[in-house]
């Protein structure tokens, strides 16, 4: 059984309490390392993470479900298929039901999808 114990966050110097509740949390996760964060440190790093993403270009692409043309805020790697909005949309709406993804007309089995060009940075 596990016991609080008293940690100090790296990133402010405070020190936080790391729960018994969460050491039982993070061993029936199978993490190994002990949190090096306190909550407000966590949260500010969460959140500028999410502001970095946020700041990508947008990508043009085809989708493979209907071919209509659109940009997404990530780079395809190629290897799953990507979709416009309104097709991720009804997917993700469909409420357990699994939609598939239809190739288009030009599109060959095994052919990488097709990505448009990055917008300038």
């Amino acid at each position: 059984m596990h016991q609080d114990k008293t940690l100090t966050c790296q990133d402010c110097g405070k020190d936080f309490i790391f729960s018994a509740a969460e050491q039982d949390f993070y061993a029936e996760k199978g993490f190994t390392n002990e949190p090096k964060r306190c909550a407000d440190c966590r949260k500010l790093k969460k959140m500028q993470h999410r502001d970095v993403q946020g700041s990508r270009p947008p990508v043009q692409i085809v989708c493979a479900n209907c071919g209509k043309t659109d940009t997404v805020n990530f780079k395809p790697r190629g290897d799953r298929p990507v979709l416009c909005a309104d097709c991720f949309r009804k997917q993700r709406d469909s409420q357990g039901q699994q939609a598939h993804v239809q190739p288009t007309a030009e599109m060959q089995p095994g052919e990488p999808m097709a990505i448009g060009e990055e917008q300038p940075a």
